[in-house]
């Protein structure tokens, strides 16, 4: 008699924030220990979980339209992630899901995947690779150092969705930087919705790493991964006071001089409305004082053209503050309406039309502000981490570019080079644009 052996195939969809990205990380890692296999093709899948991001209306409608698809062409779909926390709409419009999870819900997914396919165990296929299964290339990885959030920005809906902030043991945290540095890993990016609160929530509670007591506070956290033999790089870092302190690390060539701050907008009453820091001219204060901490510091930040009771004056505020920061990245989108957001109950809402033309005049004046500091930076030398290597060009990046969000170093090759993804190298910068810079090899 012939036993056939068939493993159980997981279809995986991850959307959203780098966040998000990590959770489908843990969830995937989870499943390959279990012996489950993972699949891109839905026809091959038993059944599909999706990973969902709810931030904003236009990610709820490709969420909405991604459980649809999946459910159309697999019929067996477990919903997951911040979406997920509205699971009465979900199960409304798609009464035959099999289940719905919120955010961070590694349990509940696992649970409900064993529920209507249990893991078969293989000893040959039961593999998991060191620093577990990443969505990113192996040469980086995303670190998420908390979850939830304890701001109250009135257009953020995410401490309604994944919770008031809970922050990991810096001694475990450690212990996963080191295991990805193992596994390949040659920067680590590190995330979560608030990273500077970081331990906070613990009133900065003494844990231990290798013998050594260590605090939980951020802080602590950057000198210690920047004692590791990799590019740690800060995200999502909201503008405190300590920030300062962090910077210092930047100058000491502890973490990457570089510095991601949302800070949203900069008219003093649009900020009041938003619930962010409304001093514009103490913003600015500081970002003079983190430039002369750290004269290298590249500069990143998210901005929100559009917000109710936006007038004229208020956008030529953010636009005459733009100008004088002169920061390095900027990212910025016309406010959207999220369902759940106190946001919603302003008056004076922004036409649709004016919120369009403001976003494409401040990208104007950011591009403008861009191409002219990289232009700056034509003739140095930079060490640089490759992404991708092709016959007659490389992609990299240095420590000013943070992946998938930022511009790249384009490198021209004549001749084949013995080089790979993670491999640093060093480059003349020889020309730039207004997001990417062009080099050569040194040499």
């Amino acid at each position: 008699m012939t036993i056939t052996h068939t493993l159980p195939k997981i279809g995986f969809i991850s959307l959203g924030c780098p966040k998000a990205t990590v959770d489908s990380e843990r969830i995937l890692t989870q499943l390959r220990a279990e012996g489950y296999l993972i699949t891109s093709r839905y026809e091959d899948a038993h059944l599909v979980v999706v990973n969902t991001c709810g931030f904003i209306d236009d990610a709820v409608e490709e969420s909405l339209e991604v459980i649809g698809e999946a459910l159309a062409e697999n019929g067996k779909v477990i919903v997951t992630g911040c979406l997920g926390a509205r699971g009465d709409m979900i199960k409304n419009r798609f009464p035959n899901i099999l289940a719905v999870t919120g955010p961070n819900a590694l349990d509940e997914v696992i649970t409900a995947i064993h529920t209507e396919l249990p893991p078969q165990h293989d000893p040959y296929l039961d593999l998991v690779p060191p620093g577990g299964i990443k969505l990113t290339p192996r040469h980086y990885a995303y670190l998420k150092i908390a979850e939830g959030c304890n701001q109250k920005c009135s257009f953020c809906i995410i401490p309604t969705m994944r919770g008031r902030l809970v922050s990991q043991p810096i001694g475990a945290l450690l212990d996963e930087a080191e295991h990805l540095i193992e596994a390949g890993v040659r920067e680590l990016l590190i995330v979560s919705q608030d990273t500077a609160a970081y331990g906070v929530d613990t009133k900065y509670r003494l844990d231990f790493w290798q013998g050594t007591p260590l605090k939980t506070r951020i802080t602590e956290l950057a000198r210690h991964l920047g004692n590791l033999s990799a590019w740690v790089r800060l995200h999502y870092v909201y503008p405190y006071p300590h920030i300062d302190q962090l910077v210092e690390l930047m100058a000491e060539d502890l973490i990457l001089p570089y510095l991601d701050v949302p800070l949203q907008h900069a008219n003093p009453t649009i900020l009041k409305a938003m619930r962010r820091p409304a001093d514009n001219e103490l913003m600015l204060r500081r970002i003079a004082h983190w430039r002369e901490i750290c004269p290298d510091i590249t500069l990143r930040s998210t901005f929100i053209v559009g917000f109710p009771g936006e007038t004229e004056a208020a956008f030529e505020d953010l636009l005459a503050f733009i100008q004088e920061a002169r920061l390095d990245r900027v990212g910025a989108f016309a406010y959207s309406p999220v369902e759940g957001a106190t946001a919603n109950n302003l008056p004076d809402a922004v036409p649709e039309e004016i919120k369009q033309e403001r976003l494409a005049r401040f990208m104007t004046m950011q591009s403008a502000i861009s191409a002219e500091k990289l232009q700056a930076r034509v003739g140095q030398t930079n060490i640089v981490l490759i992404d991708e290597v092709m016959p007659e060009v490389i992609y990299a990046r240095s420590v000013a570019e943070a992946p998938e969000i930022d511009g790249t170093v384009i490198i021209k090759t004549e001749e084949e080079l013995d080089l790979d993804p993670g491999d640093f190298i060093e480059v003349t910068i020889t020309g730039a644009d207004e997001h990417d810079l062009y080099a050569e090899v040194v040499f």
